[in-house]
């Protein structure tokens, strides 16, 4: 014969009431995360297509929906059902199976583009991440941030016209600055520019660039071009390119006796017994991690001469107004001097 338990039944009807608390408490109960959980993913879906195609009607190209379902990393019918939300909030039309932006779905693309390049330049001048890491976490962040975060993290960057890859920020109201420059696949043999522009997309030739160590605002001169590859000169060093690679590298054309200096070079190739003379910090280098360096003693016309090398090639100490600092060959390769 079963006995009625009070203490029983009060810890029934206190986890029963705890495991509907946790299930549909407004903002933070489960079925409330799993639903905005769906609604994020759909909106990130929606907002990337958006992206995908303002990049590419940019570059005078159409996608069609197969184009767009085979190059998103979503889940197929996902991808579709958000092309057809997308119709009917107005945001693109199709003419047959081609898709297109209309006037509301460029203006939403431009502000996720001013959210991404913006959060870049703040990766960038902000804080010790890579610049590998720079495109991949603005990726996320660019989704997170609503249009009055975003403007007020333009204030706090001093409204920026560029983010860190030479890419123009688009204004509040839609303005982008053109980019102004000819790729380095194109330049003739005895061309010297200045870089102004690498394409972080795609994302495994830009990290092939980032390998070569090659830094915005750096100045080049072309001395061979093939149909196979592309040799210039810069800050010390030859760089030999395939044309695919050079063709995401803009320079600014400039005149050779105005703006080349050929007995510049980087920190990095300084030899034993060898002296120099600091001219500069390279553009790449910026923020708190430029600060320091400064604070240091890298400044422009400071001596520099190697302290002690490292056996295992780095860090070298260098002595720099009487003090042995040491950096990595990273670093120091952003540091231009003339021996």
């Amino acid at each position: 014969m079963n006995t009625y338990n009070p203490l029983v039944a009060l810890v029934i009807f206190f986890g029963l009431s705890l495991l509907a608390y946790l299930l549909l408490r407004p903002h933070k109960g489960w079925i409330w995360l799993i639903k905005k959980g769906s609604h994020s993913n759909d909106k990130i879906i929606v907002e990337d297509i958006l992206k995908r195609l303002y990049h590419n009607e940019n570059a005078g190209k159409h996608l069609n929906v197969n184009d767009i379902v085979r190059t998103m990393r979503q889940n197929d019918k996902m991808v579709i059902e958000s092309i057809d939300v997308m119709v009917n909030q107005g945001l693109i039309r199709m003419e047959g199976d081609v898709v297109k932006l209309t006037k509301l779905g460029s203006e939403y693309a431009l502000r996720i583009i001013r959210a991404h390049r913006l959060w870049e330049r703040y990766l960038a001048e902000k804080t010790g991440f890579s610049k590998s890491e720079w495109h991949e976490l603005a990726e996320r962040k660019e989704h997170e941030l609503s249009m009055d975060e975003t403007n007020r993290l333009a204030y706090k960057l001093g409204n920026p016209q560029y983010d860190p890859h030479g890419d123009p920020i688009p204004t509040n109201t839609g303005k982008m600055a053109k980019l102004k420059g000819v790729p380095v696949s194109e330049l003739q043999v005895n061309t010297i520019g200045r870089i102004i522009n690498i394409k972080d997309k795609p994302d495994i030739i830009y990290k092939q660039i980032l390998a070569e160590n090659i830094h915005i605002g750096s100045i080049i001169r072309v001395v061979e071009k093939s149909a196979t590859r592309i040799v210039f000169h810069s800050e010390g060093e030859a760089f030999k390119l395939a044309p695919i690679l050079a063709g995401n590298i803009t320079v600014s054309i400039l005149e050779k006796d105005l703006s080349y200096e050929e007995d510049v070079s980087r920190l990095n190739i300084l030899k034993k017994n060898e002296t120099a003379k600091i001219i500069g910090i390279s553009k790449e280098i910026r923020g708190e991690s430029r600060r320091r360096l400064l604070d240091l003693g890298f400044v422009k016309g400071a001596e520099v001469s190697i302290d002690l090398l490292n056996p295992l090639g780095e860090p070298k100490a260098y002595l720099i107004k009487g003090t042995s600092i040491a950096l990595r060959n990273n670093q120091a390769s952003k540091i231009l001097i003339k021996k």
